[in-house]
């Protein structure tokens, strides 16, 4: 017994102290831990995602105003200034041509109703094989919309469809076309030029379509007498035909050209249209 105890204790003496074993994980470990821990922590993600969506609708709003104020800017210039002076306005910078068109549509965005799609309405109503000229086209709209030949014209366009030409002297002969359409385009100060130009190209009985924004026609608010530019157009050798004033934004004047001009050799006086400033949203 005596010897059992004493083995066991020469045992406990040469026994080795357990070593512990070093850990697997580097020292930085725990503060990747916790920086793991923050990328998943949902509020700390959906902060993140909130910022940058504040961020992203910010710069789109800056980048609306800022095409907004440019818009304006080349629209009262348009308004202020001749034909002539316009095309090479566009000439001289051919993309101020896009940012203005780009602008314009989303003017248009906020109507009720396009004054485009009640001629387009009004073309389809009659026979197909009447010809038109779409002064101041802009995207071309009405000629993507019917079937009738239709002659695009504007200032300047990327559109190889689109005659580019100062308006009061296009490329088409006389007596072309059964109707010219002036859709929300009579903008330069020389606006008669225009509306002489469509005469000379127009064949006797042809139509003359106008629809313009209401504000230049309301003789209460600096606008022009709509009476007396009608007299003006029908002194150039037409007769009125339509006066439509129902809508609120725009109103709608059609002319048909007289078999024979009888020419009194006096000069037409016309009215000076207001020009159409778009306020600041």
């Amino acid at each position: 017994m005596k010897e059992e105890q004493s083995r066991k204790r020469r045992r406990g003496k040469h026994k080795k102290p357990q070593k512990t074993q070093p850990s697997l994980l580097p020292k930085h470990s725990t503060k990747l831990h916790k920086k793991t821990h923050q990328q998943k922590n949902p509020a700390h993600q959906s902060s993140s995602s909130s910022s940058s969506l504040k961020s992203s609708s910010f710069l789109d709003k800056m980048k609306a105003r800022l095409a907004g104020g440019h818009f304006r800017m080349i629209n009262e210039k348009l308004y202020t200034c001749t034909g002539k002076e316009a095309l090479d306005y566009f000439k001289e910078d051919p993309e101020l041509f896009d940012m203005y068109h780009a602008g314009y549509q989303e003017q248009m965005s906020h109507w009720p109703e396009l004054p485009v799609n009640i001629i387009i309405k009004w073309l389809k109503e009659r026979s197909s094989s009447l010809i038109v000229a779409d002064f101041g086209c802009g995207d071309a709209r009405l000629a993507k919309n019917v079937k009738n030949k239709v002659f695009s014209i504007d200032l300047v366009s990327n559109d190889p469809s689109v005659i580019s030409c100062d308006m009061s002297n296009t490329p088409l002969r006389p007596s072309l076309v059964d109707v010219a359409v002036f859709c929300l385009s009579l903008m330069g100060t020389n606006y008669a030029s225009y509306l002489k130009e469509a005469c000379r190209v127009l064949k006797p009985s042809g139509w003359l379509l106008i629809a313009e924004v209401k504000s230049r026609f309301d003789p209460n608010n600096g606008g022009a007498d709509p009476n007396m530019f009608s007299k003006a157009v029908c002194e150039m050798g037409f007769t009125s035909a339509l006066k439509d004033f129902s809508n609120k934004m725009f109103v709608l004047l059609y002319f048909k050209k007289k078999e024979n001009k009888s020419s009194n050799g006096r000069e037409i006086e016309w009215p000076e249209l207001k020009p159409c400033i778009y306020k600041r949203r």
